[in-house]
């Protein structure tokens, strides 16, 4: 009866939440890409050269500044001498004390390939969501330095270069690329550069037989673009700090030292500007993404014709210096720290080019060869692309607002850009060089904050309406669990036409100004749901009264008014402290630790009575409360994988051994039941398709680790075993065994394999624990709910106010306030298996040594799926021990999940008013992945429901017979009610 409306409510949480998941990139990270710009260059006399005629970009992937610029001993030593530490990259640190200029280039999140070489070539910081596009053929579609070269040629990796290369114009950027086979993870990736270096010597070598391609390569405004992936492929496979990631820094530095050689012999005119940078840097487990600084320092060497020389300080520390450069004995040469977007701005300046229309960067004047006067007009260029991005976005946002608010600084009380920029020209031309540049700086960091502004305009009005879109929900949620799972319905809606105009209007209104502001078609979504929720929560409002006596009716005294507040605050308190979970993982070991006690708060007599069952719960708490403790970053432990897979297998043994026993719900003395030998087969063959996934793994990960790559017979055996495992379910329907026991066991073992595979460390443990935490969570609910039961006295069954509307659906129980708890208890679940073994939160714990065991060849989609299943599988066992123990608590299939998808927007709403766009790259990551996740919670939970179903149908427990027979039971007692009242009422 219920199931329609079931459906409605998981259907609506599904929209809701996937359009709002969206608000906090309309609203925090909106596209900054405009287009109908004029475009800006440094005018010179045409007797007059740009600083370079040429650009050589050398982009190291994944390089991290200090490992770059650090001092280690020979990777490969073969002597004594070689283990004193020496800079691995000489070449470089030539050009740093010699001939150029460097700093540390800070990145962005996400810190990963596309964003990062967007930001380098563009001058833009993409939106975060252009992440999902990093890997895939998806041209970048606005203007670059590329675009404005007259030709960029391009050498490395087609994960990369095609998306330059159909982004600009046609022809303009010619891309050479080596095949997708070539990324194996499990071979030397130092073979990635080397295709890069080899190929453009014979590019050269090319060019000297083919008088067109040498022309061309003579002309000037040219740009050669080097992308080398090696670095990061190597960091993945064995951390940055590892001798392969050493080895291939010296392997990266000796092929731009012969490239620069080749430039230098085959121009033979000094004007060849080099830099010498990375995308993002990489996180000591070999990871990036997030905001970690080891992600977003990156090296920064220029060098060649334009570039200024090193400022030296002799016997003092140079300016720029700090703890983090401390140890890389440059001390005495100036550092110059830039922010990644300055780069494109510093590499237009140099070949002589356009900046890129949508360029945020700032020119670095520091790395300069100029005079004041060419700085001071690079300055100004600089600042006028600025502002004309602010003109064409002050202008489309005027058009479309019905009463604009003028950035002050612009504003009447200011001065124009138009103004201001005259006034620096008048500076110039005055030769008042340095005040022309000072003014120039401070309108650069007007112009940014007017482009700050028009980027944010909209946020107070977006917030207010998403939050109030969250907490409609919230209610929304909230009054549908009490209309179906404690009221079962018998309250109907009650609409009136004042209420529906007032709706009405409101929603009309916020169209209509969304269709005169000209606003995206995702504000309509944003401004339905709250006018839908609230609109559905008023026309219940009797459903809340009503709800409301039956929940709280026995709160009638000061002393349980304030019993409820309290407990009140408290609930609320642990999910907001399940917030400070994201990043203080120590947060689930105090929860477990108190959980722990939990059996206590019912007495002695229960402990007495579930002395066994108790003690389980407890250890198994305190089991879990160490995960959290131990660190999310992990590297690969052979030894802790083979232990967590051999205690999979006793498990397997064990049940095999007392399997009486434990379908007797864990009693001597109840009567053994005949038994299941084809179950037992199948239980026997699910073991020993784990003991097989412990043998592989442990073989590939040490051939992995020995560099002898992975053996073509264990990955074809570990995709064997782990798709047999998963489709061992299915057997179990030739002879099923649906003792709810058994049911759990057969999904522990169908996953065992799986997670034997993908683990690296201890997580094989954490599963163990967090299977055993589960059974015992299910079995204590249902004694406590027996023990309750029989320790109050019974009350009565019919209230005096019964109506003929009054039903109860069978075999289904009304919710009570105490079920309040149980959905709180599986909240807390959810995020220990997000959080337990990792930080889901960071991108960066995500670690693909395991993954390498299954697919060895770069493929980011087929191995995030991997990482995704694994991080999937102790849902699996959730959901399937949650539908269990609905069904021993004799509540419906979707009540708890439902509740729980009411209260877990409590944390969406808090994360969402502490996303940022602004402060450390760290903070700006994590907050915009702490919204995402707790809001992808709620439709996670409601997809769990079906899964749940699925696994549990036919499932039988204990008490499953009584359940139904009550539920009958119930019928015939409404049905007689239902006759008396209609007697009464007829003879009166």
């Amino acid at each position: 009866m219920a199931a329609f409306p079931r459906f409605r409510f998981l259907a609506i949480a599904l929209i809701f939440h996937f359009a709002y998941i969206f608000s906090i990139f309309d609203i925090y990270f909106v596209s900054p890409i405009e287009t109908g710009m004029r475009l800006f260059n440094v005018e010179r006399p045409p007797n007059r050269n740009a600083p370079a005629d040429r650009l050589v970009l050398f982009v190291g992937d994944g390089l991290r500044a200090d490992k770059a610029l650090q001092s280690h001993p020979e990777p490969y030593p073969k002597s004594d001498a070689d283990l004193t530490p020496r800079p691995l990259a000489p070449y470089l640190r030539s050009k740093i004390l010699e001939q150029g200029t460097f700093g540390v280039s800070h990145t962005r999140v996400p810190t990963e390939s596309r964003p990062g070489h967007v930001a380098l070539i563009a001058g833009l910081y993409e939106d975060v969501s252009a992440v999902t596009t990093g890997w895939k053929l998806n041209p970048v579609n606005f203007d670059s330095l590329f675009n404005r070269s007259r030709h960029t040629w391009s050498w490395g990796s087609p994960d990369i270069l095609p998306m330059f290369e159909q982004g600009a114009v046609p022809g303009r950027v010619d891309a050479y690329t080596y095949g997708h086979e070539f990324e194996d993870f499990s071979s030397d990736a130092t073979q990635l550069d080397l295709w890069v270096f080899d190929h453009v010597k014979d590019f050269f070598a090319e060019a000297r037989r083919d008088k067109k391609l040498a022309e061309a390569l003579r002309q000037d405004k040219i740009v050669f673009f080097l992308h080398l992936l090696g670095l990061d492929t190597t960091g993945h496979s064995y951390r940055p700090y590892s001798k392969e990631y050493l080895n291939n820094i010296k392997v990266v530095d000796q092929g731009v030292k012969e490239v620069a050689e080749l430039f230098r012999d085959f121009y033979r005119d000094d004007r060849t500007a080099f830099v010498f940078t990375a995308d993002h840097g990489m996180s000591d487990w070999g990871s990036h993404g997030d905001g970690h600084p080891d992600n977003t320092r990156t090296p920064l060497i220029v060098w060649g014709s334009g570039v200024a020389k090193p400022q030296l300080y002799p016997g003092q520390i140079a300016p720029g210096h700090d703890e983090y450069s401390a140890d890389w004995n440059l001390d005495h040469v100036r550092r110059h720290d830039v922010a990644q977007a300055d780069v494109a701005a510093l590499m237009s300046y140099l070949v002589g080019v356009e900046f890129p229309a949508n360029s945020v960067g700032e020119l670095p004047l520091s790395y300069l060869a100029a005079d004041i006067k060419e700085k001071a007009e690079a300055s100004l260029v600089n600042v006028q692309g600025i502002l004309e991005q602010y003109r064409v976005k002050e202008e489309k946002k005027k058009a479309t607002e019905l009463k604009y608010r003028p950035y002050e600084p612009f504003g009447d009380n200011g001065l124009s850009p138009d103004r201001r920029v005259a006034d620096i020209r008048r500076l110039i031309d005055a030769g008042r060089y340095e005040e022309g540049i000072e003014e120039s700086a401070a309108l650069m960091k007007v112009g940014l904050g007017g482009l700050r502004y028009l980027q944010t305009y909209d946020w107070l009005f977006l917030r207010a309406l998403i939050t109030i879109g969250y907490l409609g929900w919230i209610a929304y949620a909230l009054t549908t669990v009490v209309d179906l799972h404690v009221l079962h319905g018998r309250v109907k809606p009650s609409r009136t036409l004042g209420g529906g105009l007032f709706f009405t209007s409101v929603l009309v209104a916020l169209y209509a100004s969304f269709v005169i502001s000209k606003s995206p078609l995702t504000y309509y979504a944003y401004a339905f749901f709250p006018v839908f929720f609230w609109e559905e929560v008023y026309a219940r409002r009797e459903s809340v009264a009503a709800g409301r006596k039956e929940l709280l009716g026995h709160i009638n005294s000061g002393g349980s008014v304030a019993s409820f507040v309290l407990n009140s605050a408290l609930y609320v308190g642990v999910i907001e402290s399940l917030a400070l979970g994201y990043i203080h993982r120590e947060i689930l070991t105090i929860l477990f630790v108190l959980g722990s006690f939990w059996p206590f708060t019912h007495g002695l007599s229960f402990l007495k009575k579930h002395g066994a069952l108790s003690a389980t719960w407890f250890l198994s708490c305190l089991a879990m409360s160490t995960f959290t403790l131990l660190p999310a970053m992990k590297v690969e432990n052979v030894d802790l994988i083979t232990i967590g897979g051999v205690f999979m297998v006793i498990i397997g043994l064990l049940y095999l051994i007392f399997e009486d026993f434990v379908l007797a719900d864990f009693s001597w003395n109840a009567k053994p039941a005949s038994r299941n030998h084809l179950s037992r087969s199948l239980v026997g063959i699910q073991v020993g398709l784990t003991v097989l996934s412990i043998i592989i793994t442990r073989s590939s990960a040490l051939s992995l680790q020995a560099k002898q790559g992975l053996p073509r017979g264990n990955q074809i055996m570990g995709w064997v075993t782990l798709v047999a495992s998963l489709l061992m379910p299915l057997a179990y329907r030739l002879q099923p065994n649906n003792h709810y026991m058994h049911r759990i066991l057969v999904i522990f073992l169908t996953c065992a394999p799986t997670f034997v595979i993908l683990t690296i460390s201890y997580e094989g443990l954490f599963y163990l624990a967090f299977s055993a935490l589960l059974v015992s969570w299910v079995r204590l609910e249902h004694a406590v709910q027996k023990f309750s039961s029989s320790s109050k006295t019974p009350q009565t069954a019919v209230s005096k106010k019964a109506t003929t509307e009054t039903h109860l659906p069978a075999p289904f129980r009304p919710l009570t306030l105490h079920d309040a708890r149980v959905a709180l208890f599986f909240f807390i679940l959810l995020q220990s298996a997000f959080f337990s073994t990792g930080n889901v939160a960071s991108v960066s714990s995500f670690s693909l040594d395991s993954v390498y065991r299954l697919i060895p060849i770069f493929d980011p989609f087929s191995q995030g799926a991997m990482l995704i299943l694994k991080l999937m599988i102790p849902f699996a066992l959730i959901s399937a021990n949650l539908g269990i123990l609905n069904k021993r608590l004799g509540v419906a299939p979707s009540a708890l999940f439902m509740v729980v998808m009411g209260i877990s927007d409590i944390l969406t709403l808090y994360f969402f008013w502490v996303v940022k766009d602004e402060g450390s790259w760290l903070e700006i990551g994590s907050t915009i992945s702490h919204f995402v996740i707790a809001s992808l919670l709620c439709v996670f939970v409601s997809a769990l429901e079906p899964v749940s179903a699925m696994f549990i149908a036919g499932v039988e427990v204990g008490e499953a017979d009584e359940i139904k027979e009550e539920g009958k039971v119930a019928e015939k007692v409404v049905e007689k009610v239902n006759e008396v009242v209609e007697g009464l009422v007829g003879g009166d």
